[in-house]
C-alpha cells in the first residue's frame, strides 16, 4: 500500500473504534508523590520477572518505565494489524520470534492485570537477529535479559494503581487509572 501525504487528501486519517465515543479519550490520575530510581535487569531473566520482582520487593504496583538499550538472548513481540473480524480497531498477531536482538529503546508500563496479577505492557524499537529493525509489542514473559543486563529508569507512582479494565469503545481491555483502596 503506497503512502500518501494526509495534508494533500485534504484530512488526517482518523480511526473510529467500534463502541460507544467516550469523550474523554485519555484517563488520568494526579499523583502527589512518585518515586524514581533505576533497576538493571538481570542476565537470563524473563522481561517480566526483571521487572516484576525488584517493583514487588519496592512495594511498587504502577510504574512508567523506560527501557534503556540491551541485549536480549531471545526476543518475541507481537504487532497489531487491524482486526479481521472488525470487533476492533486492531488485533494482536501471533508472537513473532525475534531470536537473539538489540533493543534501541523501550517503553513499559506495570500495572494489575484483570486477573489480579501484575502485568507488563512494553512497546519497543529493535534489531532482531537477522538484522531487521523493527517495532511492536514486546512480549515480557517470553522475552529473556542477554548477559549483560539492561537498566532499566522506574516511576513508581504511589497515589493510584494502573488496572487492567474493559474498555467500552475500543472493546479491548485496556490499563485504566484508579484511586488506590
Amino acid at each position: 500500500m503506497p503512502l500518501t501525504d494526509p495534508w494533500q487528501s485534504g484530512r488526517v486519517r482518523t480511526l473510529q473504534h467500534p463502541g460507544r465515543f467516550d469523550p474523554v479519550r485519555i484517563k488520568s490520575k494526579h499523583s502527589d508523590s512518585a518515586r524514581h530510581f533505576r533497576v538493571t535487569l538481570q542476565p537470563g531473566k524473563s522481561l517480566y520477572d526483571g521487572l516484576v520482582e525488584p517493583m514487588r520487593a519496592a512495594n511498587i504496583e504502577a510504574a512508567s518505565t523506560t527501557i534503556l538499550g540491551g541485549w536480549y538472548a531471545e526476543l518475541n513481540y507481537c504487532v497489531a494489524p487491524p482486526d479481521p473480524q472488525k470487533e476492533a480497531i486492531v488485533r494482536y498477531s501471533a508472537p513473532i520470534y525475534g531470536g537473539e536482538s538489540y533493543m534501541v529503546f523501550g517503553n513499559a508500563t506495570l500495572g494489575v492485570s484483570m486477573k489480579g496479577t501484575p502485568m507488563v505492557h512494553c512497546h519497543a524499537a529493535f534489531v532482531r537477529e537477522d538484522g531487521a529493525l523493527k517495532g511492536g509489542h514486546i512480549i515480557p514473559e517470553t522475552t529473556i535479559v542477554g548477559r549483560d543486563g539492561i537498566s532499566v529508569l522506574v516511576t513508581a507512582m504511589d497515589d493510584f494503581v494502573l488496572r487492567q479494565a474493559y474498555d467500552p469503545e475500543t472493546k479491548i481491555p485496556l490499563f485504566q487509572p484508579f484511586a488506590r483502596t
